[in-house]
């Protein structure tokens, strides 16, 4: 009985939509239905939240650096984003004599900031619905191909419309599996610099082992600025550029919150798979994830083994293994809450509920069968996909496949060149080098080669495995690399001053990178067909379950666009297997700096601290950023629906004015990339108290704080 019951409330949380619920377009505010963000506590106008004419919320919020989300603070293009969306960023401007990584650093005026090279923040300018405009020009009955002919040259055609001769990037993405279209207007900015950090001990505090779950007690931000030309536009770094001075920067709040507060979240959120069937499910947690999850290690525990050793390479390996430990803790903990929350069964009655209306004769020659369709099609493609798997970590690890393949290529035109022609192509050749060789530790690759190899051979079915890799002796990789012409930059650079075509022909490392790579687009070509009807059953499903539902407001998945959520304030319910630090029952909706300290542990990686954060603590000189209630607010929670890419966005009250940082999801619902919880899932915040109080007190730069709008 239990059972049926859990089902039956489980597939009553798609037919209704829960007030938090949603990642939803700005331009579907005016028109949802049933939804009265007013009344939940929004004091905004739609227009203020969403207005292509005039100055509004969504110009105070940037896509940062393509993977995260950031917001302007003040007139003089300060932002702020979480410090783990700025680590690789920070690491970059680290070396051992100035680890801004390891020690935190404040510029104490702006000719102190430090360029960040590669790092853009994009605005968005404006959006539209085209859906009419590319649907009128499509049917079930094209191909993939004629389809995909279609949609390009609609595309092409917006882009040109909107680009203003190239002054925005235009970019045209599908929602619901490709049954709507909208375009979206951006304008880049590629001066951008790092301001403040704190200290990794506070920025990561808890690391891993906190990782994904509550209660936390991290100073999870960093603070960068934007700068443009005398006038105001984009440009590429130059002493000579200002501050760029956004239309919108975001009032902050001192206030506090407690539960039951309207918050919402505009930000950028990456993808999610909401409307992913039972089947989909069942491939992911069983098989796909499972082998995301056992290469990631692998590649953690190489990488480790060498960061351990050397600060060097601590620091030019810190992103790549801050990223891969991040997603290898989410994927597990995805299969386990996936089994732990019976999705799976969820969406089987979801699907047999859909059923019924798709059987109906009027609807079953469209739709009746596209579901069987679907889980044919996962047969089909289920070994498959976990080669992928392996490959993709292969690939996202073994630096010296990518470096191989990459060069390989220049390398071959630039021996076939005469002076001149390998004159004019030196430099592109040289900036090349530099940046792939760029804090590359031999020996690390090496092993890492070894053994992404080695695991993808006793893995990978050979039916979808790469000829290629299965042909090699995969022990034996680091010798053929060390070998090769690949080996190093040293040995890169000695072949470009002295070229030999049949030397880079011969080289067995390049061979390697290349005969895989062929045999991934081979593989790719042998499944296009499956594919093809995968991505036409999938549409035709969610067609038909938006249809099935007609009362029903649809948000689309996330795909990198920007989205408001809103909720309010609350709290989780308490597990047995956790500290919570003093923090009573009914105020487990926040954390505090005291039990921040309780966690200290004198020199551990995750839980160390500063003496000085200590001291300042232990005097308690917290200034105005303490709450009314009397304590130092950390960390909070609230009920928004973000995923990831929505790292460093802004949580706001029902004014705009700024409570937070967005920064991490909770472990018991980890299966939100495919069903909301409205139960557990939560979204874990920074306070913005806690994050000025680390500014002003902390690093020492009260400079920054006169810079903003306080709101008390």
């Amino acid at each position: 009985m239990k059972r049926i019951f859990l089902l039956l409330t489980f597939m009553m949380s798609f037919l209704q939509l829960k007030a938090d619920e949603g990642m939803w377009l700005l331009t579907m505010i005016k028109r949802l239905n049933g939804v009265d963000m007013q009344k939940e506590g929004l004091k905004l106008t739609a227009e203020e939240i969403y207005s292509v004419n005039n100055s509004s919320l969504k110009d105070a919020i940037v896509q940062f650096g393509g993977g995260c989300t950031a917001e302007m603070v003040s007139k003089e293009g300060l932002l702020f984003t979480n410090h783990h969306c700025g680590y690789g960023n920070i690491a970059a401007l680290s070396t051992p004599e100035k680890d801004h990584l390891t020690n935190g650093f404040w510029a104490m005026k702006k000719s102190e900031e430090l360029p960040s090279k590669g790092l853009s923040v994009r605005f968005l300018v404006r959006m539209d619905d085209v859906t009419k405009r590319i649907n009128v020009k499509l049917n079930n009955a094209m191909t993939a191909a004629e389809r995909k002919t279609v949609i390009d040259a609609e595309y092409k055609a917006i882009q040109t419309e909107n680009s203003d001769n190239g002054k925005y990037s235009v970019v045209v993405r599908d929602f619901f599996n490709g049954n709507e279209f909208y375009y979206f207007v951006y304008q880049d900015y590629k001066d951008v610099r790092l301001v403040g950090t704190p200290p990794n001990s506070l920025g990561k505090f808890g690391g891993d082992t906190d990782n994904w779950e509550w209660p936390r007690h991290t100073a999870d931000f960093s603070v960068f600025r934007v700068y443009a030309d005398a006038n105001g536009n984009p440009a590429e770094y130059a002493a000579t550029n200002v501050p760029m001075k956004p239309k919108h920067s975001l009032p902050i709040s001192l206030k506090g919150y407690k539960p039951g507060d309207f918050t919402m979240i505009v930000g950028f959120p990456g993808r999610t798979n909401r409307f992913q069937t039972s089947f989909g499910i069942e491939q992911m947690v069983d098989k796909d994830y499972p082998a995301w999850v056992e290469a990631s290690k692998v590649a953690m525990d190489v990488m480790k083994k060498y960061m351990d050793k050397d600060q060097a390479t601590k620091l030019k390996y810190a992103s790549q293994y801050a990223s891969v430990a991040n997603y290898w803790k989410n994927r597990q903990g995805t299969i386990d809450a996936v089994e732990k929350n019976m999705t799976v069964d969820g969406k089987r009655a979801l699907e047999a509920e859909y059923l019924k209306w798709a059987l109906l004769p009027e609807n079953v020659e469209i739709y009746g069968g596209v579901l069987e369709d679907i889980k044919a099609n996962y047969v089909q493609i289920s070994d498959r996909n976990v080669e992928r798997n392996y490959a993709s970590q292969l690939q996202r690890n073994a630096k010296y496949i990518g470096v191989a393949y990459q060069l390989g290529g220049l390398l071959k035109s630039y021996a076939d060149q005469d002076e001149a022609g390998r004159i004019a192509m030196k430099s592109k050749i040289t900036d090349g080098i530099d940046r792939m060789y760029d804090g590359f530790n031999n020996k690390l690759e090496g092993e890492m080669l070894n053994s992404m190899v080695n695991l993808y051979q006793q893995r990978v079915k050979k039916g979808v495995a790469s000829p290629t890799l299965m042909g090699v002796q995969a022990m034996n990789l680091s010798n053929v690399a060390f070998s090769s012409i690949f080996a190093s930059k040293e040995s890169v650079m000695n072949f470009v001053n002295n070229p030999d075509r049949l030397k880079i022909d011969a080289d067995p490392l390049m061979k390697m990178a290349n005969g895989f790579i062929n045999d991934q687009k081979l593989m790719a070509e042998k499944y296009e067909k499956v594919d093809e009807a995968f991505a036409k059953n999938n549409r035709i499903f969610l067609d038909g379950l938006r249809k099935s539902q007609p009362n029903k407001d649809f948000y689309p998945d996330a795909n990198s666009t920007m989205r408001l959520t809103y909720g309010s304030i609350d709290t989780l319910p308490v597990r047995t297997d956790r500290n919570y630090y003093g923090i009573k029952r009914k105020n487990n909706y926040y954390t505090d700096i005291n039990g921040m300290v309780a966690k200290y542990k004198k020199g551990d990686e995750e839980f160390d601290l500063p003496l000085d954060f200590l001291e300042l603590v232990r005097k308690k000189d917290f200034g105005q950023y303490t709450d009314k209630k009397g304590f130092m607010p950390v960390n909070f929670l609230s009920t928004n629906d973000i995923t990831g890419g929505n790292s460093g966005s802004p949580i706001m009250d029902g004014s705009g004015n700024l409570l937070g940082l967005a920064f991490d999801g909770n472990s018991e619902a980890l299966s939100g990339d495919i069903i909301f919880d409205p139960k557990l899932q939560r979204t874990i915040n920074v306070d913005i108290r806690m994050v000025l109080w680390i500014i002003d007190k902390y690093g020492k730069a009260g400079h920054l704080i006169s810079e903003m709008t306080l709101v008390k």
